[in-house]
């Protein structure tokens, strides 16, 4: 007797089972595609992501001598503050009692590497933020009755947090928490009376 296998016939259901296979693949890619769409989206930066980060022009022609004006960059203060020749003359009279009077911690151009950490003398330029704990310092000005700043101060800024004293070029004077000077933004100007922070000069 011979052992003989007998072809196997094609099932009636073999095509409808094709059928529902294509249709459940071809769901199944929909579905994966309506999914990864929305979740790359999310690494692209919002319009919010793109305004905060963008440069802020800013009108200093209406700062008066001793004047500050507050703007916002990428969430952050910005002090824009007009020197006096009185300011300006007594920045070279404390480099003693500074713990950085050369900056030279920060990471400055060369165009800021200078006693008043500023590309125009007058026109002095730094992020409001304390560098030992991202408090809010305040402008104290020379001869205040300021307890905490002493009576030969010569102006400048001081956090009320901790007690970290800053001068007119937002250096930090020495034996203070705060590590480093205040950090200076890049930025440029577009005229005599026109500021942008966010983007410094071509080197």
């Amino acid at each position: 007797m011979s052992d003989t296998t007998l072809p196997t016939l094609p099932s009636p259901h073999d095509g409808e089972r094709r059928v529902w296979l294509m249709a459940a693949t071809a769901a199944g890619g929909v579905a994966a595609v309506a999914t990864a769409v929305p979740f790359v989206s999310t690494f692209a930066p919002s319009e919010r992501a793109k305004a905060l980060g963008a440069a802020v022009t800013v009108d200093i022609g209406d700062i008066p001598p001793g004047g500050m004006k507050t703007v916002e960059w990428r969430g952050k203060p910005v002090w824009i503050l007009r020197r006096t020749p009185a300011m300006l003359e007594g920045l070279s009279k404390h480099d003693a009692d500074l713990a950085d009077p050369r900056s030279a911690k920060d990471d400055l151009p060369e165009a800021l590497r200078n006693p008043g950490r500023s590309v125009k003398p007058e026109v002095f330029v730094a992020i409001g933020i304390c560098t030992h704990l991202g408090c809010a310092p305040n402008e104290v000005p020379a001869g205040s009755a300021n307890p905490s700043v002493g009576a030969d101060w010569p102006g400048g800024f001081f956090c009320p947090c901790h007690g970290s004293t800053f001068d007119l070029a937002g250096r930090v004077f020495k034996n203070k928490p705060a590590p480093t000077n205040l950090e200076i933004p890049p930025h440029r100007y577009l005229s005599d009376t026109q500021l942008l922070i966010g983007e410094a000069d071509a080197a």
